[in-house]
């Protein structure tokens, strides 16, 4: 008899199980529950019921006031799940006998055997108007939809980029670059100089860069989509080899509105310290010329030639890029294995100012995370950033450390006053923008943290989720319940416990108290002696009396037994 050419679903449930359980499908648990949840959909015959509402929903847990429009949060993990499956088929997926793929345009998945060509088990049209998989056959099909999804994600990103009137000069996207080499230098070196050349690229004044998060998202986009999506000016494109005693890069930007290459070149260097960490730098010096001289910019062209550079030692400036690996996904493994390889570098070279910046933050993230909790976490954390700025009195990420040490030890004066040195010195940093914007924020300057809130927002989306929930906290104290409401709705940090605590009172003073109550009874079980010690706590991140009296009045409607205020 004739094999069919479609797996049966016990094929197809298998090749879930085979792509969960693999270490080179690295996605989130619920990027993970969402690729189960559509296959299982799909499965048993419900794929027309497969939009992103019942996803935001039934995976992600969002309440019925979900609004696809105006949140991407589902677009973007169903991007990052469709890069994470090709990158699983390039690897130890290479040879599986089932074949799943999600087109882009909807969330149906379609599953073929290995020896043929994958087939959609139904077409959808979604919630926001995009159609799927039929784009592989036609290319004029291809074209209308990919202009769909870019018209249908720049409608849902706009009212981010219309809430920030700070973000001016041409918008620059770094795409992640590939690797192709062998062996982990190469690898390493290639998932991290992006976040290398977006370091260098923020410190122009003259060009506004998106952060990583939104890069990483970015990934396998067409230019034409990124254009509409995040109105995207330029990207800048390229790729990483190693080989023996040798690297070689290759880079071009391009026009996002003609698609045109206005420049490309390329770099082949022996293999050292001070030649890897010399290309972004060179390249981001190159790019900041190109974008900005044919608009008759004048150029802080000195900006990467005060980068500091690493010692000569490969190891050395390795651990340095493995930081931004684990800044992307912040795992507990990951935490140790950072922490340890800087303590290392730092106790080699004592003068390496960028490494003790790092350490720095990682010690910070013992704290805020409770990561490989030691003792004096702050205390080591102040030295570290302390020994950074002794090195090069200029280090933006030694002062945003101490910005944030400093609004952690009850000392917001402070705290403002290192995140106004950082900001001087690299102003369009999106992820600097969050951090300050935090410490403004929460320490009493309400307006000036939720403007850098908003300019973050729009130079990194994709880090929405701490952007987001930051923004809804600010609101709150503000008594602008509509904004809080809407920030903490599109916020995707239900992993963090505090989440749930903002969400509480957030909800209990706009009478929603069923939720109120939910969201505070997540919070109790996630972080049980916080309300206890409602007091110190908010405190402890120098937020001030009146704020915190309005924050109790939250927990108290939304049905916690809160202390009294000390005297």
């Amino acid at each position: 008899m004739h094999k069919s050419s479609v797996p049966s679903a016990v094929e197809i449930r298998d090749a879930v199980d085979r792509i969960l359980a693999s270490v080179d499908f690295t996605v989130s648990d619920r990027a993970g529950s969402f690729l189960r949840y559509i296959v299982e959909e799909t499965i048993d015959g419900r794929a027309d019921r497969i939009k992103a509402y019942s996803v935001a929903v039934d995976v992600f847990g969002r309440d019925e006031s979900f609004d696809a429009r105006n949140d991407p949060a589902v677009r973007i993990e169903a991007a990052r799940l469709r890069r994470a499956l090709e990158r699983y088929y390039l690897t130890s997926g290479q040879d599986d006998p089932v074949v799943i793929d999600i087109p882009k345009g909807g969330y149906v998945p379609t599953f073929a055997l290995r020896t043929q060509t994958a087939s959609p088990q139904g077409e959808e049209v979604d919630a926001e108007g995009a159609r799927p998989a039929s784009a592989y056959l036609y290319w004029g099909a291809a074209c209308a939809a990919l202009l769909l999804i870019a018209a249908t994600l720049a409608f849902a990103l706009a009212p981010w980029r219309a809430s920030s009137g700070e973000v001016s000069g041409p918008k620059v996207l770094v795409l992640p670059f590939d690797n192709l080499g062998d062996g982990e230098t190469s690898s390493v070196y290639a998932a991290a100089i992006t976040d290398e050349l977006i370091s260098a690229l923020s410190r122009f004044k003259e060009i506004s860069v998106y952060g990583s998060q939104t890069s990483r998202a970015a990934a396998g986009e067409p230019v034409v989509a990124l254009r509409g999506e995040l109105g995207v000016d330029y990207v800048l494109e390229g790729s990483a080899r190693t080989a023996g005693n040798s690297v070689r890069v290759g880079a071009r930007l391009i026009d996002a509105d003609t698609q045109a290459v206005v420049w490309s070149d390329s770099y082949e260097e022996n293999l050292s310290a001070g030649n890897l960490f010399a290309i972004p730098a060179t390249t981001a010096d190159a790019v900041a010329a190109a974008v900005a001289q044919p608009r008759g910019v004048v150029l802080n062209a000195g900006a990467v030639n005060r980068l500091e550079r690493p010692p000569d030692n490969l190891e050395a400036y390795l651990c340095t890029l493995r930081y931004y690996l684990y800044r992307s996904i912040p795992t507990r493994l990951a935490h140790g294995e950072v922490r340890a390889c800087l303590e290392r570098t730092v106790d080699r070279f004592p003068r390496y100012a960028t490494a003790w910046a790092l350490l720095a933050h990682v010690n910070i993230d013992e704290m805020r995370f409770g990561y490989n909790l030691k003792p004096d976490a702050l205390k080591r954390a102040s030295q570290a950033a302390n020994a950074s700025l002794s090195a090069d009195p200029g280090n933006g990420r030694a002062l945003q450390a101490l910005a944030a040490i400093a609004l952690y030890s009850r000392n917001p004066v402070e705290a403002r006053a290192f995140a106004e040195r950082a900001l001087a010195l690299n102003p369009n940093d999106s992820d600097l923008l969050g951090q300050t914007g935090q410490v403004f924020g929460l320490s009493g300057e309400e307006a000036k943290g939720r403007a850098l809130l908003e300019k973050a927002l729009a130079l990194n989306p994709d880090r929405s989720g701490f952007y987001l929930g930051v923004l809804a906290i600010i609101c709150y104290m503000q008594k602008d319940y509509a904004c809080a409401t809407s920030a903490i709705g599109k916020s995707n940090a239900r992993e963090v416990p505090v989440y749930h605590g903002v969400a509480a009172i957030i909800y209990a003073q706009t009478g929603q108290q069923q939720k109120a109550r939910d969201a505070a009874d997540a919070f109790m079980r996630l972080s049980p002696q916080f309300v206890p010690n409602l007091w110190s706590e908010l405190s402890d991140r120098s937020i001030p009396f009146k704020d915190q009296l309005h924050i109790a009045d939250g927990f108290r409607k939304a049905g916690l037994n809160v202390p009294l205020p000390p005297e």
